[in-house]
């Protein structure tokens, strides 16, 4: 079988605002990042984002949505959800992975926001990774998304993407939104989440990515880039 011409990246130097003119071209009619697609229909209260952040982790956006807009059909807030039951609660994100677990966290969650924080969900990271199930990524999620918090929320395909255009080069994605926030412009540090998360699942994808119809190429060192399409 005849090889394919050689995919060739990194000819252009990285530039922020070109590359991210180019993702949102690329990204244009994709299915959105499930938290930034609640925002967009209406749920993007501080609470409402929070535990759709929480409900996310290692479940698919798909199922994220969809758990989450059944959700907030009955319980919207913090009051809501004390009123539900973890049983109850378990029940309507099924099937996010770890229903119980999450169902008990956020339980706990509305009623420390009712109790400890005047009903207002904290806007601060220390605040927010103060409740139990939250961490760096979804505290930083959140106050993004309800907050408008200049932050770079980082999940596997920020991490990934970042490390392999050669923008940053780091182990962990604690570490990759430290360095993101340093060679980022803060005009993109929200977005940035925003954008990889779909490009991530159709451009940038984990194994075989689609290089050779890539529109950031010619900026992308193709860091541990084994085989690509």
């Amino acid at each position: 079988m005849a090889k394919g011409p050689e995919v060739v990246g990194g000819t252009e130097p990285w530039d922020a605002d070109e590359a991210f003119r180019r993702l949102r071209e690329a990204t244009r009619g994709r299915p959105k990042a499930a938290v930034f697609d609640l925002r967009d229909r209406g749920f993007g209260g501080p609470f409402q984002i929070l535990v759709a952040s929480l409900i996310s982790a290692r479940t698919r956006d798909e199922a994220t949505l969809a758990v989450s807009l059944r959700l907030f059909a009955e319980a919207p807030t913090p009051a809501d959800v004390l009123a539900l039951g973890e049983d109850r609660l378990a029940e309507l994100i099924r099937p996010a992975t770890f229903a119980e677990t999450k169902a008990r966290d956020v339980v706990e969650i509305a009623r420390r926001v009712r109790d400890e924080h005047g009903g207002e969900v904290p806007a601060t990271m220390e605040g927010l990774t103060a409740f139990r199930g939250v961490g760096p990524k979804i505290a930083a999620l959140t106050l993004a998304v309800a907050f408008g918090t200049p932050i770079v929320p980082v999940d596997v395909h920020v991490h990934r993407i970042a490390n392999r255009w050669g923008l940053v080069e780091t182990r962990t994605p604690e570490k990759t939104m430290e360095a993101l926030e340093s060679a980022l412009p803060r005009r993109y540090w929200i977005e940035t989440n925003e954008l990889l998360v779909p490009f991530g699942k159709f451009v940038c994808t984990g194994v075989a990515p689609r290089c050779s119809t890539c529109p950031l190429l010619s900026m992308c060192r193709r860091v541990g880039v084994a085989s690509s399409r």
